[in-house]
């Protein structure tokens, strides 16, 4: 299966630099309506089957420019929302962003226990992404869209992508409506998942390892 994995478009509280991860979340800004406006002819080449995208309302705003275009039901599920920000919801200060992605490259790594402060554990979110993975899976569909977030995408084809590692991932912050690319099936113990592109640049089949490791960019 191919696996589009989509950022939303920009919201007011990514131009405020706000761990906003809230239900319902707000809503577009002009440029991030111009940017699910693109979307369809951004992804014209990508047979799209299946449209999944996540409870918070930016995602489904998104997403709505595309599911027009080609005919597709938006199918709305809780498990790729945006990494839940506990304790350091809405905050913006430099310490509480990095204590934040932290935490989620900590999850990547394999420290899946680890809680995000007043959050939840590292095995708590993939578990939840996974299982919109394994159904998307499901649907027999070739090439299925999530429409999710950025600490969300980041931390989970760290996770799960053999070729990408933590340091990429960390240091490769995704810029709204930022595509990941991968190809594979959930719970495969041979293939597992491949990242074909990263923000529209082709990844290596090896490790993708960053010149500047550690955690990185504005996340949601």
């Amino acid at each position: 299966m191919r696996l589009l994995l989509i950022r939303h478009g920009q919201t007011p509280s990514n131009l405020a630099g706000l761990l906003d991860t809230a239900a319902p979340g707000p809503g577009l800004t002009a440029t991030g309506e111009r940017q699910a406006a693109a979307l369809p002819a951004v992804l014209a080449d990508e047979d799209i089957g299946a449209l999944f995208v996540s409870t918070l309302v930016r995602t489904r705003l998104t997403a709505a420019p595309l599911a027009a275009a080609r005919g597709l039901e938006i199918r709305v599920r809780e498990g790729i929302r945006e990494l839940a920000a506990g304790e350091l919801e809405m905050r913006g200060d430099e310490e509480s962003i990095r204590r934040y992605l932290t935490t989620a490259f900590a999850w990547s790594a394999g420290d899946t226990e680890l809680r995000m402060p007043g959050g939840e554990s590292g095995a708590e979110a993939l578990a939840r992404f996974d299982a919109v993975v394994a159904e998307a899976a499901a649907t027999g569909a070739g090439t299925v869209a999530l429409v999710s977030h950025g600490a969300a995408i980041r931390m989970w084809t760290a996770a799960r992508a053999r070729n990408v590692d933590v340091d990429f991932a960390a240091a490769h912050a995704l810029a709204n409506t930022g595509v990941v690319a991968l190809e594979g099936a959930p719970g495969s113990t041979t293939t597992g998942w491949k990242a074909l592109t990263w923000a529209g640049t082709v990844l290596s089949p090896r490790d993708v390892v960053a010149e500047d490791g550690g955690p990185a960019g504005r996340a949601l």
